[in-house]
């Protein structure tokens, strides 16, 4: 079958993909990376999945094989294998494809959030914790359901990248598709800086400035017992595993504290819960992580005032999708964080 994918039409959210699809790509897709274009298309399939059929040779362009990077052109046939979502993946799709009209029936809010930078092309807000970035996965809104509420005469609005649900901190938001190409495409060739503050118990040795230990993502059991089909997770795994993926995160303390170091940190990858696993796997967990860290200090903490993980996006720097200008991002330690960092601070040494 072929069809013709433009920019207004829908993602596919169907539970099952059966048959080979020939997709023609217009003017509105031009130009894209194969891997973004079908991350687009597939939506709700894990990024992972998208990598493996275009390595595999199951995706082809034109009749040929292409790489991740191939730039996809006006009149390009490209072939689709059949993909099977889960039920997880199929509401995670729907959800991002609501419509305000979808969302406004079943109660989503609307919600504006502080603003870093906005111009016709990119919106910068600040994410406080506690809120996902789009909703799915059990999750019935998020940032990006909430803001298009808030903003029913936008005519586009998604999101550049995501943060976990419990960090706080900058989260860029596309105002225009062509805006969303320029800074995923950055985001994806590592072309944007992305450094974090986090909080971790104890002393973290100064000599020890990069951490490479590749990561592997998995499900846990679901609550019927059936393995792959519950929360996900990420783990550490070795240099040889072929499903380890590359993980870059350096690390530079800021302050230390009485029992606690605070760190920069820059990550060079951007793999799923990339700092957490990290940190921890070096036996320094983040301290309020409550899918990493330590669970009984983690309470001991919530009775001294930290009420939420100690994770905040603190400072961004990519270039302008339209202008090409430098962008330099920095959003401040939120008060709750600040507050337990005051109550713990102890002369540097």
């Amino acid at each position: 079958m072929k069809h013709i994918i433009g920019g207004n039409q829908a993602p596919q959210s169907a539970k099952v993909l059966p048959k080979v699809q020939g997709v023609l790509v217009d003017e509105n897709s031009a130009g894209q990376r194969l891997d973004n274009f079908l991350i687009r298309l597939l939506k709700g399939v894990p990024k992972t999945h998208v990598y493996r059929i275009i390595r595999s040779g199951e995706v082809r362009v034109n009749k040929g094989r292409a790489a991740a990077d191939t730039r996809v052109e006006v009149g390009d046939l490209v072939r689709v294998p059949p993909v099977r979502l889960s039920e997880r993946m199929v509401e995670k799709a729907e959800a991002m494809a609501e419509t305000v009209d979808q969302a406004k029936a079943r109660g989503v809010p609307a919600r504006e959030f502080p603003v870093l930078l906005e111009d016709e092309h990119v919106l910068a807000i600040d994410k406080p914790a506690g809120i996902a970035v789009h909703g799915g996965s059990g999750v019935s809104f998020g940032v990006i359901e909430t803001l298009r509420m808030a903003r029913p005469q936008a005519r586009f609005l998604e999101l550049v990248h995501r943060l976990d649900r419990e960090t706080s901190g900058i989260l860029l938001v596309a105002k225009k598709r062509s805006a969303l190409k320029h800074l995923q495409d950055q985001f994806r060739e590592r072309e944007t800086g992305k450094t974090y503050l986090a909080l971790v118990v104890g002393n973290w040795p100064a000599n020890k400035r990069v951490l490479d230990k590749p990561l592997q993502k998995f499900l846990l059991a679901g609550a019927d017992g059936v393995a792959g089909e519950g929360e996900r997770r990420v783990r550490v795994v070795g240099r040889d595993d072929p499903d380890g993926m590359k993980s870059v995160t350096l690390v530079k303390i800021a302050e230390k504290l009485n029992g606690f170091t605070l760190l920069e940190v820059t990550i060079k990858t951007g793999r799923t819960h990339q700092i957490r696993v990290h940190l921890a796997s070096e036996g320094f967990p983040i301290a309020g992580d409550d899918k990493y860290g330590d669970f009984e200090l983690n309470k001991a903490l919530y009775k001294r005032g930290l009420k939420r993980m100690f994770l905040h996006a603190w400072r961004l720097t990519a270039t302008h999708p339209a202008t090409g200008d430098a962008l330099s991002l920095t959003a401040t330690l939120p008060a709750e964080l600040n507050t337990f960092v005051q109550s713990t601070k102890a002369v540097s040494t």
